[in-house]
């Protein structure tokens, strides 16, 4: 991604309205940018899974121990993406960190070894087995690391407010302005709006626990990210049914019972616990488009959006602005 420059497209009478500044929203608006299209963000500010995430990418996911799909493809954009908006606004977003996968039995670990000579899975291997205490064994991955999402949508927040683009308000869904683009996360899914969905409340422990290392993300039945400064981020539980972003007491003991399992022992300070709904379609497939009333739609990023959100936004912002262009 080239550095974002304001070349504003004269063609375009009426502005086109992001409905929502999560990832999704954040991420499309500075392509819309990037190409010169007017727009606007309008948001309510009241939540959402992005701002609780804890911003991972791991390029080997799931039980299964299989690369994160077009990992390789969207890895190079995303980083380029965050590094250049960074840059932009002298603040630091992405966090480079290896990853620790660690083996709970033998099952497991017989898994990771046999699928680690696969060549699309070596190529995010760093070095061969590890000994792990209390685990069957382990891996290190590359290519892994952390976004800070609430600093990074707190940033993009200021800068769009500061040129006039951002707005906190609700949108009418009864009448929306033309040209909106509804980003609207778990609530817009939820809703029902946008058709069937497979959204999942998951809660997170922000933790601080200045013994523990570091250098590593830990995932392992639940994942276990450094924030830096003797803190960290533990979960994260999946709820099916109640979909709020109330966290719970049961949500509270599982989340801690990841945390010290990864961590090593029970001597954390738990500083935060969060909820927040993944928004999630279907097949667990993001979705970007027209909807056919004249609106459009990026939505369903689920647990993978920090990864997934700069190329899928770029695609759509060349539609939108193809369209223009048809007239």
């Amino acid at each position: 991604m080239a550095r974002p420059q304001r070349t504003v497209d004269a063609t375009v009478s009426t502005p086109w309205t992001i409905a929502g500044q999560g990832l999704a929203g954040t991420c499309l608006a500075w392509h819309l940018w990037r190409q010169g299209i007017p727009f606007r963000i309008v948001d309510s500010e009241q939540g959402g899974s992005s701002s609780v995430a804890a911003g991972l990418v791991n390029p080997i996911t799931g039980k299964n121990f299989e690369p994160t799909p077009r990992v390789a493809e969207l890895l190079p954009e995303a980083l380029d993406f965050y590094q250049e908006l960074e840059s932009l606004m002298n603040e630091r977003f992405w966090h480079p960190l290896p990853i620790l996968r660690l083996a709970a039995d033998e099952k497991e670990w017989s898994k990771m070894l046999a699928k680690s000579a696969r060549p699309d899975v070596a190529r995010w291997l760093d070095g061969g087995p590890l000994a792990a205490d209390g685990w069957c064994g382990a891996l290190r991955l590359t290519g892994g690391g952390r976004l800070d999402p609430r600093g990074f949508l707190n940033a993009s927040r200021a800068f769009f407010s500061k040129h006039a683009i951002y707005q906190k308000a609700e949108i009418p869904h009864a009448s929306p302005p033309p040209h909106t683009i509804w980003c609207d996360g778990a609530a817009g899914l939820l809703s029902g709006r946008h058709g069937p969905h497979r959204c999942a409340k998951g809660e997170i422990l922000t933790l601080r626990a200045p013994h523990w290392p570091e250098d590593h993300i830990r995932i392992g039945g639940g994942w276990l990210v450094p924030l830096g400064d003797g803190c960290f981020k533990a979960g994260a539980t999946y709820e099916w049914d109640q979909l709020d972003e109330s966290p719970t007491p049961a949500g509270l003991e599982k989340t801690a019972a990841i945390a010290r399992r990864l961590g090593g022992d029970e001597h954390f300070e738990v500083t935060a616990h969060e909820a927040g709904i993944r928004p999630i379609i279907r097949r667990s497939e993001p979705q970007a488009g027209p909807l056919g009333d004249g609106s459009w739609m990026f939505n369903g990023l689920g647990s993978k959006g920090t990864l997934s959100a700069p190329s899928m936004a770029r695609r759509l912002a060349e539609r939108i602005a193809a369209s223009i262009a048809e007239g």
